[in-house]
């Protein structure tokens, strides 16, 4: 696989040329330092810690002289350097075959250049760019190592939610590290049941050259079992890994929650404001060989269609 095209190189060349030639050679000095401080980071339960760690490297270097051009030549220089990284990940096709796609819309961004850069797009596009995260589908994006401990399982049962969780997560290896979805909400296409089912799929199939990793979690409000009543299009989301042996732990609500599962839904807006839906985040856990499973015979029958 051709990881970037010469128009890929063009644009992020462009992106970097946007600051004065002294900038780019401190963006230069900094960019190894900062990428092992992001990706040390990485495995923490905070998706935007190597986010957090590129904006120190850029604010020590730059101080109050830091703008958003700066931000998007580091990602620039990171994303130049994805020929190496890429391949060092040993990904499998299902997610290599995603990065034209991915990588089209990030130098269309960078290139775009709005301002402010969005901090959740600033966290991604770290993430991203130096392949601590995959693409999983073409609106889900995958990390590859995020923690699942065992205070919040002990925190849903006591609080009621449940004890046969505690069992799932012993059985499941818990323990160790986990795949984790996002959503990339620049690009919602695969916002429905087939393209999350790519996303597990993708999972799957990484955790196959990843032994040593317990199986692929999402955390979101879009898990909350009251859904299948009140937003019955999103209950696939819940339902199907449940189906095919992923578990739910609670997570509780949320000023975040609340915004998110209240923006795109007029009843569930209304439902909020007058005090009929409290949106709570769940974690859904799919553990490695029931996700690996489902991978497979899905596989099989698409084969079959074929």
């Amino acid at each position: 696989m051709e990881t970037l095209t010469p128009a890929h190189i063009a644009a992020f060349e462009a992106v970097l040329n946007r600051v004065p030639s002294e900038d780019r050679a401190r963006l230069h000095a900094l960019k190894d330092p900062a990428a092992d401080a992001a990706a040390a980071s990485a495995p923490h339960w905070d998706f935007d810690q190597p986010g957090h760690r590129a904006e120190e490297a850029l604010q020590a270097a730059f101080g109050p002289a830091l703008t958003d051009d700066h931000r998007r030549a580091l990602v620039a220089i990171w994303a130049l350097e994805m020929p190496a990284r890429v391949p060092a990940a040993d990904l499998p096709e299902a997610s290599l075959e995603l990065y034209p796609q991915w990588i089209d819309r990030l130098a269309a961004f960078l290139i775009e250049g709005a301002n402010p850069y969005d901090r959740d797009f600033w966290a991604k596009d770290v993430r991203i760019s130096l392949v601590l995260s995959v693409p999983g589908a073409r609106t889900q994006m995958i990390d590859l190592s995020s923690p699942m401990g065992p205070g919040q399982i002990l925190r849903h049962a006591r609080e009621g939610w449940g004890w046969s969780v505690i069992p799932a997560y012993a059985a499941a290896r818990s323990w160790k590290p986990w795949l984790e979805v996002h959503t990339e909400s620049r690009e919602l296409s695969d916002f429905n049941e087939a393209g999350w089912d790519r996303a597990w799929a993708t999972a799957a199939e990484i955790l196959k050259r990843r032994p040593e990793m317990a199986g692929m979690l999402g955390s979101s409000w879009f898990y909350d079992p009251p859904l299948e009543q009140i937003s019955p299009r999103l209950a696939y989301l819940r339902v199907n890994p449940l189906k095919h042996g992923a578990f739910l732990i609670h997570q509780g609500p949320g000023e975040i929650h609340t915004r998110r599962a209240a923006t795109s839904s007029p009843t569930r807006a209304a439902l909020i404001e007058k005090g009929e839906y409290t949106a709570r985040s769940w974690i859904v856990a799919w553990p490695r060989a029931a996700l690996i499973r489902w991978a497979d015979a899905r596989k099989a029958r698409l084969a079959q269609a074929a």
